[in-house]
């Protein structure tokens, strides 16, 4: 089974940096993907907005100069998450970021 997504998009909230409990670093943020496909031989405007989670001592590397507006091209795995209040949510695990 494959697992593998690459999205393009621009930030739209602040990135949020923490580390947790055993010293693993996290970078959180939220990726706004807009643009137009053609379905049923008919354009078709596209949009989603994912939250993006890069993990471990690459997280920094990937993540120093991202702010809130940077356009980037993200690829990774997606898995299911469920917060605190029980909503659940797709995440993509950014393996790779490029700037755009």
């Amino acid at each position: 089974m494959t697992n593998r997504m690459e999205l393009s998009g621009t930030i739209v909230k602040p990135p949020i940096r923490s580390q947790s409990p055993s010293g693993i670093e996290h970078c959180r943020f939220w990726l706004e993907h807009r643009s137009v496909a053609v379905e049923a031989d008919l354009p078709r405007q596209v949009y989603c907005r994912m939250p993006v989670v890069v993990s471990g001592h690459r997280s920094q590397s990937f993540t120093h100069n991202l702010v809130q507006g940077s356009s980037i091209k993200v690829s990774g795995f997606v898995t299911y998450q469920t917060d605190r209040n029980g909503v659940g949510k797709l995440v993509l695990h950014a393996q790779e970021i490029t700037q755009i």
